[in-house]
């Protein structure tokens, strides 16, 4: 998972999708995640930019994926 610069996040109910791209915009992950994965992904990961899809539970995830960067 080197070199991810920006992470786009699909969210569904139980699993979700991630599409993941370096600086040079070439895809470097593609990946679905369950529910309970998310945090501990995450928190493996380097810094980067994430894009969340624009639905009700945006906020609660965003501000999740903010506490795991500042922790």
């Amino acid at each position: 998972m080197e070199g991810i610069t920006t992470i786009g996040v699909d969210i569904a109910k139980n699993v979700f999708q991630l599409h993941g791209v370096n600086a040079e915009g070439q895809v470097v992950l593609r990946k679905a995640l369950r529910r309970g994965q998310m945090q501990s992904f995450f928190q493996k990961l380097s810094p980067c930019l994430i894009g969340v899809e624009a639905c009700a539970t945006a906020h609660h995830w965003a501000r999740t994926l903010i506490a795991i960067r500042y922790r």
